[in-house]
């Protein structure tokens, strides 16, 4: 096992940082900012391969299944940060975007040791989270071989969930269990094995182009403005506004008033004013057009001569 891991591109030294420990803090810093430059090219490469998974995962979510990230340690936490954004920024329901992690909620803020070597417990999480035929699940695991990862991708080809695998090691373990694999090879680390560095890097802005851009296809952004979005606090309420003023040239006020008429709902908001339409007329042709706003406007436009 351990020749099997020292062989992995995650674990091996990097030349270029071998003195990391001699230089000034400006020099590592900036030693640290050049090997982050490799990342957006690494990303890059891997494009094709995000391409079919964000197809994958958008069509689980369109159909009314959900996406689960599964990972331990950085790779679990990574996937708890892009799941819990889903909800404020567009307005998902709690469940269709969760984060399955070893060693459960403690492990989010504390290592607990030994939890991602049981691939039982990654199929039993799953199990847990009832996982159906209809869901997409995205293990993910710098190195490509967590044995809690590789349980749960195992588990769920079992069920017939749509699987992907994200990976910074080519021809991973995880990468062979998934329908779709995802490799962004950063190369070693500025650390040895330290992947909360540039492999963390990588995941997190693969993470935000499978998500943002299903959400996109599924109707939650509008020109490149957030309408889903859950107005819950000052901060977000004053967004809206702005969000509605922009869309419609109306003054912020005007846009606070009818979001307000409108429950602060975003989209609503926009329709009823870009076609002087009451609250229930712009809810229903929202329904309608499963909630995707240029298409209930086009179609009230056309309805209005």
């Amino acid at each position: 096992m351990e020749n099997k891991l020292s062989s992995l591109m995650t674990e091996r030294r990097n030349e270029r940082t071998m003195n990391i420990d001699q230089l000034s803090t400006r020099e590592i810093i900036s030693l640290m900012n050049k090997e982050d430059q490799s990342v957006a090219k690494a990303v890059e490469d891997a494009l094709p391969q995000v391409e079919v998974a964000t197809e994958a995962v958008y069509e689980a979510l369109k159909t009314g299944g959900r996406l689960l990230y599964v990972g331990a340690g950085t790779s679990g936490r990574l996937g708890i940060i892009d799941a819990s954004e889903c909800p404020p920024t567009f307005r998902t329901d709690p469940d269709m975007v969760k984060a399955v992690m070893a060693g459960g909620k403690k492990a989010m803020f504390e290592a607990i040791e030994g939890v991602e070597d049981n691939e039982d417990e990654g199929a039993n999480d799953l199990k847990t989270e009832r996982l159906t035929k209809n869901d997409a699940v995205i293990g993910i695991a710098a190195s490509g071989r967590t044995p809690y990862v590789m349980g749960a991708l195992k588990y769920a080809n079992k069920v017939g969930a749509k699987t992907i695998s994200l990976t910074c090691n080519q021809g991973s373990e995880i990468a062979c269990l998934a329908d779709h694999p995802i490799e962004t090879i950063v190369g070693p680390e500025v650390i040895t094995g330290s992947t909360r560095l540039k492999a963390a890097t990588a995941h997190k802005m693969v993470l935000n182009m499978i998500s943002t851009t299903t959400m996109i296809k599924l109707g939650k952004v509008f020109e490149n403005l957030m309408v889903d979005l859950n107005a819950s606090n000052y901060k977000l309420i004053e967004r809206a506004k702005r969000i509605v003023a922009s869309v419609t040239d109306v003054s912020v006020e005007e846009a606070g008033l009818t979001l307000s008429d409108a429950n602060q709902d975003v989209k609503a908001a926009i329709v009823m004013i870009k076609t002087n339409v009451t609250y229930d007329e712009a809810k229903h042709v929202l329904d309608v057009t499963e909630g995707y706003v240029r298409s209930a406007i086009t179609l009230l436009e056309k309805k209005q001569g």
